[in-house]
């Protein structure tokens, strides 16, 4: 269902609201907001049925589906131009994501709805899906994102690789241009979204030359940090990332300098940043995933500052948490849930499957914490009437209590009018009785 924000219905509204007595006008806004507050499916509110070990799955969804940017190119049918213009690849996937989403913020029925659909084509894009075993959120969810670009990417016709030297320019000027290349191939919506720029320096220890290395990324997956006593942040576990490491024995590089292998240093800092940061704790071992970190790590709900790790700390990089993907139990026997701000209230909740309840924002922080979600924080938003009235506003309930109203006020207005020609009639009479008289 196209949908549109009206940002200037919402200064129209507040113009005709000052004139005096319009009574079609407060009804109308009064009708808007009882509609809104009493639509449950317009927030969003839609739990997920479990098909099977699909909660992994149903966690990820749901903090998509929280996400408003990607929320509203789903429902506004924003993606629909972009699937046309590439016509080369399967286009299944997008589209069952899409409507997934459109039902569960437009939906009549507060019932948890089925992902059946939308499953069978995650598995035919990655088959390592495909049956009921319990799978990893934070790998379904680079599937999944690597999949929705690929069918909506901008650039049909990529270009041939050619190898160019960036290598005599600025450490900035070349991080731009190896961001322009990369678009010049990955271009879409999702890339808008979720896809930031690492750069890596590495520095020789023989004759102090560093080169510049600059990749994109979709997430970071963060190590845990051990503290022997206090907590353990999530500015801690950032730090770890992006430490200096020496390479060293065999691990040691060439140098670009020397034309030999030399002992040298390692350290990542972050280029740009994402709209939409995704963190993944590693609370997992790698091998097989045998063993699991319990360890509580204190995050940030508003204004998480990463300018120390940016390359230059002049940029904008304060974040705010609206989605949590947790995993409790153990490698062996565990479930998925997900904690989400409403875009529309501010208000958290509980995903677990099917159901959804309202919780407390003291509550989202927990040892259970997986993959974080993170806005960057902007002061230059458009302001535009809710998501809920907007939905409202091209329903035809809508249009047909509108034109109810209008008639109404209508009728309103030519029985006054007659009792206002019949009072005058009524004086005109009696004054002329009286001069008779």
């Amino acid at each position: 269902m196209p949908t549109a924000a009206f940002p200037f219905l919402k200064h129209e509204m507040r113009r005709k609201g000052s004139m005096s007595g319009s009574v079609l006008v407060s009804t109308f806004v009064g009708l808007l907001i009882n509609q809104a507050k009493n639509s449950k499916s317009a927030q969003g509110l839609v739990g997920l049925k479990n098909l099977g070990n699909t909660c992994f799955m149903n966690s990820i969804l749901q903090c998509l589906s929280n996400t408003h940017s990607l929320r509203d190119y789903c429902l506004h049918n924003s993606h629909r131009r972009d699937l046309n213009n590439n016509s080369r690849t399967n286009t299944a996937l997008m589209e069952e994501f899409a409507k997934l989403i459109q039902t569960m913020w437009t939906s009549s029925s507060s019932e948890a709805v089925s992902p059946s659909e939308f499953k069978t084509q995650i598995q035919r894009y990655a088959p390592r899906f495909v049956g009921y075993n319990q799978q990893d959120a934070q790998e379904f969810l680079r599937f999944l994102l690597d999949g929705l670009h690929n069918e909506v990417n901008r650039v049909t016709v990529r270009p041939r690789g050619t190898v160019e030297d960036f290598d005599h320019l600025p450490d900035e000027e070349k991080g731009k241009k190896m961001w322009s290349k990369y678009l010049e191939r990955e271009d879409s919506k999702i890339v808008d979204l979720f896809v930031g720029q690492l750069k890596s320096s590495l520095t020789c220890s023989h004759c102090g030359f560093c080169s510049t290395v600059f990749d994109p990324f979709w997430d970071l997956s963060l190590p845990i940090a051990k503290k022997g006593y206090g907590e353990v942040s999530l500015m801690d576990c950032m730090r770890l990332f992006t430490k200096e490491d020496v390479l060293d024995g065999d691990e040691k590089p060439t140098c670009y300098r020397c034309k030999a292998r030399r002992r040298c240093t390692k350290k990542f800092t972050i280029q740009k940043f994402p709209k939409i940061l995704v963190l993944h704790l590693k609370r997992f071992s790698e091998a097989r995933r045998t063993s699991k970190l319990s360890t509580f790590v204190n995050f940030p709900m508003k204004d998480l500052d990463l300018r120390e790790f940016a390359s230059d700390n002049s940029i904008n990089a304060v974040y705010n948490l609206y989605a949590v993907s947790n995993h409790s139990g153990t490698t062996m026997g565990g479930h998925y849930t997900a904690y989400c701000r409403n875009p529309n209230s501010g208000e958290w909740y509980t995903f677990n499957d099917s159901r959804v309840t309202p919780m407390s924002s003291s509550q989202v922080r927990s040892s259970d914490a997986y993959v974080l979600f993170y806005e960057l924080a902007s002061s230059s938003r458009i302001p535009t009437l809710p998501l809920s009235l907007c939905l409202y506003l091209v329903s035809f309930s809508f249009w047909l209590e509108v034109c109810v109203l209008t008639v109404c006020v209508c009728v309103c207005v030519c029985v006054c009018l007659c009792v206002c020609v019949c009072v005058c009639v009524c004086v005109c009479v009696c004054v002329r009785e009286s001069v008779q008289g």
